[in-house]
C-alpha cells in the first residue's frame, strides 16, 4: 500500500482512497501511539518556517482534522458557502540548522505542509477543508514559498512520501527508522539539484512558462505540467501527437500489459480499434476498453485513464498513463517495460518529471500520480517505525539565503578546543576527540544533508548507532543512518535527533585527546559548540 498521491480540494477524498487498503486485512498495532517525525531545517534560509499536520482519520467513519505538535487530533468545525477561514493550526518550525519534532497518532492519513516566512491560508466549506492551490487564480498562496509531504500511519506501519506531483517548491528529503535501527531516506536532490531542474525545464522549448517566480526574484515553484496547462502557462495539447502514434501503433501489434510483478501469469492483451483500445484476459474474454485520452487526462492520469479501485481495470489503468508520462508506450510492447534509462526519450515527453528524477540522490521521485509503478516514487515504509523525519535541504538557485555548503571547524565553547580526527586515522569506527584547534584537515566539517563530513566523505556517528548515554561519538562511512544526523541548533547544542541527546565533552575533560560522546541534553558548557 502506499499514501495516496492525488489529492484535490478537500482531505476527505483520502477517505475513499485509503479505506480498502487499509482495512482489508487487520494488523497487529505495532509502532508507537504517537509517532515522533523530526523536521530537520538544513534549508540555509533565514525565513520562520510554519508546520501544520493535516489529515484524516481513516478508520470508518473517521472525520477530517489537524495534527497539535503533541499529537493531539482535533475535528475541524463545520465551515460554509462560501468557504470561511479555519482557524490557526499551524506549529512553529524549526530555524535554520534546528529541528522540530511533531507526533502523529496512528490511524491519520494526510500532509505535513511547510511554509517559509508566511503562514498558509486553509479555509472551511460543509465537506471539509480548502487546500492551498497556487496554480489557481485568486489562490491567497501563490505568493508563499511552501512544500509538503504526505503520509499514512496505521497498524501495517508508515508510508512517507515527498511528493512532485502537483508541483516541486521546496526541496526535502525523507526517511524513517524502524526498530531494527536501519533509516530509510529518499527524495533528497542531488547538489544544486533544485537550480538544475530550474534552468532544464527554462532551456526546454515550451515549458518556460512552468516556473513561477515572486516579485522578489524568488523562484516559488516549478508547476506540473497539467497544473500549468489548467493555469494558461502551458500548452494544453502538448502530448497530444505523441499519444495518437502511441495509440495507433496497437492498432497492427498487440500490447501486453502484466500488472503485477509478483503475479507475471496475469496478463492482459491490448488491440486499438478506431479511437478505442479493447483489452482481453488470457481466456480471450474483454475485460477492459479505454478511448484515446487526452494531454489532460495523462497529466492527471484521469478521464479516459481512470482508475478504479479493483483488480483488472484500475492496474492497467495505471500501466498505460504511467507508459505515457515516461513516453515507453508505442516503443516497448509490454508494460510496464524497460528501466530508468529507457524513460523520457524523445522531444516531446514529461520533461518536469524527467528532471526531477535526473536529479535525486536516488532516482526516485513522484514527478506524477502513478510514479509508483515499478516503484519509481520517493517513498519510505517500515512495518514497525519507530521515528521519521522530513529534512529541508539546501535550495541551490531560487532566492536569497541558500549557501552551498562550507567546510568548518567545531569549536568547544567551553575551552576553545576543535572537534579532532586523532592522528588523521580516517578509518571506519575512530572515535573523535577534541583538540588544541590547528585549522587542519582533520578539523575540518561539511555540515551538509544534516551530517557532519570530514573531506574524504566520512560522516560523523554515534557508535552501532546507540541512542544510550555515553555511547561514543565516532566517524562512519557515510550511509544515510539516523545515527549520522546531527543538527548544531541556536543554542549551540550539537543534537542528534533520533537519540534527541547531544555530544558531549566526556567527564568535563579539559585536556586535548577527551573523547566525545553522547548524553542527554543540559545545556552545560562541555556540550556547547560553535562553527569555527
Amino acid at each position: 500500500m502506499r499514501t495516496t498521491t492525488k489529492w484535490v480540494s478537500a482531505l476527505v477524498a483520502l477517505v475513499t482512497a485509503m479505506a480498502g487498503a487499509v482495512f482489508a486485512s487487520p494488523a497487529q498495532a505495532i509502532g508507537p501511539d504517537l509517532l515522533p517525525i523530526t523536521i530537520t531545517n538544513n534549508s540555509g534560509r533565514s525565513e520562520a518556517v510554519h508546520l501544520y499536520v493535516l489529515g484524516t482519520d481513516i478508520r470508518p467513519g473517521g472525520r477530517l482534522g489537524y495534527v497539535n505538535r503533541d499529537g493531539g487530533f482535533t475535528h475541524w468545525a463545520p465551515g460554509a458557502n462560501p468557504p470561511v477561514p479555519a482557524p490557526d493550526v499551524s506549529i512553529a518550525g524549526p530555524a535554520n540548522g534546528g529541528s522540530v519534532t511533531v507526533r502523529v497518532p496512528r490511524f491519520i492519513s494526510g500532509r505535513i505542509y511547510m511554509s517559509f516566512g508566511e503562514k498558509l491560508k486553509f479555509f472551511l466549506t460543509p465537506d471539509g477543508l480548502v487546500q492551498p492551490a497556487p496554480w489557481a487564480a485568486g489562490d491567497p498562496n501563490r505568493n508563499i514559498l511552501f512544500d509538503w509531504s504526505e503520509f499514512t500511519y496505521n497498524d501495517a506501519g508508515l508510508w512517507l512520501n515527498s511528493s512532485q506531483v502537483d508541483q516541486f517548491a521546496v526541496p526535502h528529503a525523507v526517511t524513517v527508522t524502524g526498530a531494527n535501527g536501519v533509516t530509510k531516506k529518499t527524495g533528497e536532490l542531488v547538489g544544486n539539484g533544485r537550480e538544475n531542474v530550474i534552468n532544464g525545464l527554462r532551456d526546454q522549448p515550451g515549458w518556460a512558462g512552468t516556473i513561477l517566480t515572486r516579485s522578489d526574484g524568488t523562484v516559488l515553484r516549478v508547476l506540473a505540467p497539467g497544473k500549468a496547462a489548467d493555469a494558461g502557462l502551458f500548452s494544453t495539447t502538448y502530448l497530444d501527437g505523441y499519444i495518437t502514434e502511441a495509440w495507433n501503433a496497437y492498432a497492427s501489434r498487440t500490447l501486453t500489459v502484466v500488472p503485477f510483478a509478483d503475479q507475471p501469469n496475469i496478463k492482459y492483451f491490448g488491440r486499438t480499434s478506431g479511437t478505442v483500445m479493447n483489452f482481453t484476459n488470457t481466456a480471450g474474454q474483454h475485460v477492459a476498453s479505454f478511448t484515446k485520452p487526452t494531454s489532460a487526462n495523462v497529466w492527471g492520469c484521469d478521464g479516459a485513464l481512470h482508475a478504479p479501485n479493483d483488480q483488472v481495470v484500475g492496474p492497467i489503468a495505471r500501466t498505460l498513463c504511467a507508459a505515457l508520462h515516461r513516453s515507453t508506450l508505442g516503443r516497448i510492447d509490454v508494460q510496464p517495460g524497460g528501466g530508468p534509462a529507457d524513460f523520457y526519450q524523445g522531444a516531446v515527453t514529461n520533461h518536469y518529471s524527467r528532471l526531477i528524477h535526473q536529479n535525486m540522490v536516488d532516482g526516485k521521485a513522484y514527478g506524477f500520480a502513478f510514479d509508483d509503478v515499478q516503484a519509481q516514487e520517493s517513498l519510505v515504509h517500515d512495518g514497525d517505525p519507530r521515528s521519521a523525519g522530513i529534512i529541508l535541504t539546501p535550495f541551490g538557485a531560487g532566492g536569497p539565503g541558500n549557501p552551498s555548503p562550507t567546510t568548518s571547524a567545531v569549536v568547544s565553547d567551553w575551552h576553545g578546543k576543535c572537534i579532532d580526527v586523532p592522528n588523521w586515522n580516517f578509518a571506519d569506527g575512530q572515535r573523535l576527540i577534541v583538540w588544541n584547534c590547528t585549522g587542519g584537515t582533520n578539523q575540518a566539517w561539511q555540515f551538509t544533508g544534516g551530517t557532519l563530513r570530514t573531506q574524504n566523505n566520512k560522516c560523523m556517528d554515534i557508535a552501532w548507532g546507540s541512542t544510550a548515554n555515553g555511547a561514543p561519538v565516532q566517524i562512519a562511512t557515510c550511509s544515510g543512518n539516523a545515527a549520522q544526523q546531527f543538527v548544531l541548533d541556536g543554542a549551540g547544542s550539537l543534537v542528534n535527533p533520533q537519540a534527541n541527546k547531544c555530544v558531549d565533552i566526556a567527564d568535563w575533560n579539559p585536556n586535548n585527546d577527551a573523547v566525545l560522546q553522547l548524553w542527554d541534553c543540559a545545556g552545560t558548557a562541555n556540550q556547547k559548540w560553535r562553527r569555527g
